[in-house]
């Protein structure tokens, strides 16, 4: 009888601990930090410093402050002087399912501009949005076979990014949130001139299927920026600057989620009470129900089926109605949006409810 209690308490600890554990696993923030160049590509060496030496010791010094954070769980694209390609980089970040992805590099101009400056991925607004992305983006001809790796793309045509821009645009308005959360903590903690947020068409962030930010921390063109960059005060002010901008963005996501998972609980359902919602996204990915998330959409919930979240915009009990709000949903760039609709909170075929009463 001893044993037989002493083996199912140790049985109990064992479980108690596995549980925790993988809770725990569940609830912590994986990202990925990208310094950006290295190997054969140094970057720019403005007033003679290496761009990607600069990039992996900021990156490097970032990570080992976010480390020190236990729920956070933290990827490098490289950890030393080597080249990664463009692709390969998004993909380190897809294959762990971060969820932020953070490549940094520092800029270079013919003037004695300055300033740090953040860029999600999206057309470029001018010719200095889109000389910034050149440049980064020329790095593709270094790789091997790239005319086929990215489908023809050309850094040198304006054109080309206009295809860039399709496969973010589901991360673009929490990327943009990520930026300014960096860019605002750049001008409050170091007083930085503030460069704002940008959107310019990077090949490192089209492939990443999550929000993806580029930081560019300064120019090494500017001789006393360029110093400031290559000095290790420089480095960690712009490691500290950053993971503090880091902690703020999902700080903010987590008080978002409180918000709507207390929303959502206390949906109450009458008995045979039929809603029409309309569903505008689905994904794998637990988003916050921002307006922000959705193209300024309000009234929003979600519903979770196995791994997969099903969104939805507004509810009504009159079809009339509901179509209203699909092509609202619609109009809003929702374009494959649809209507669903619920009895007693289940789903119900719409089909056999329009046949059930028709007059």
């Amino acid at each position: 009888m001893y044993i037989a209690n002493n083996y199912n308490r140790i049985l109990t600890f064992i479980l108690l601990f596995l549980f925790f554990s993988l809770n725990s696993q569940q609830n912590k923030y994986t990202i990925v930090i990208d310094p950006g160049h290295g190997g054969k590509d140094p970057g720019n060496t403005g007033n003679g410093y290496l761009e990607k030496n600069i990039a992996l010791k900021i990156a490097l010094g970032l990570g080992e402050i976010l480390e020190k954070n236990d729920n956070y769980n933290i990827i490098y694209t490289r950890k030393d002087d080597r080249f990664i390609d463009l692709f390969r980089r998004a993909q380190i970040a897809n294959d762990s399912n971060a969820d932020l992805f953070i490549s940094i590099h520092c800029d270079a101009h013919s003037s004695n501009a300055y300033g740090a400056g953040t860029f999600v991925l999206g057309l470029h607004a001018n010719d200095r949005n889109f000389q910034i992305a050149k440049k980064e983006n020329s790095v593709i001809f270094l790789e091997d076979n790239y005319e086929q790796k990215y489908d023809g793309f050309d850094p040198d045509n304006p054109e080309s990014v206009i295809s860039l821009v399709l496969m973010q645009e589901e991360y673009l308005d929490q990327s943009i949130n990520a930026a300014n959360f960096i860019q605002q903590s750049f001008v409050r903690n170091l007083n930085r001139k503030n460069r704002s947020v940008k959107q310019a068409g990077f090949i490192v962030l089209k492939y990443t299927y999550m929000p993806s930010v580029l930081v560019e921390t300064g120019f090494l063109t500017n001789k006393k920026e360029g110093e400031y960059l290559n000095s290790k005060k420089g480095q960690s002010d712009m490691s500290y600057s950053i993971a503090d901008a880091i902690d703020k963005y999902f700080e903010n996501i987590k008080n978002d989620m409180t918000d709507y998972e207390i929303l959502t609980k206390n949906d109450i359902v009458k008995k045979d009470e039929f809603i029409f919602k309309v569903r505008i996204a689905s994904g794998s990915r637990l988003i916050p129900l921002r307006s922000y998330n959705f193209k300024g959409l309000k009234n929003l919930s979600f519903s979770k089926e196995n791994k997969l979240y099903k969104y939805f915009y507004e509810k009504t009990s009159n079809y009339k109605k509901a179509i209203e709000n699909l092509n609202y949903a619609k109009k809003k760039g929702f374009r494959d949006s649809f209507i669903v609709l619920f009895k007693n909170g289940s789903e119900y075929s719409l089909d056999k409810y329009l046949s059930e009463n028709e007059k």
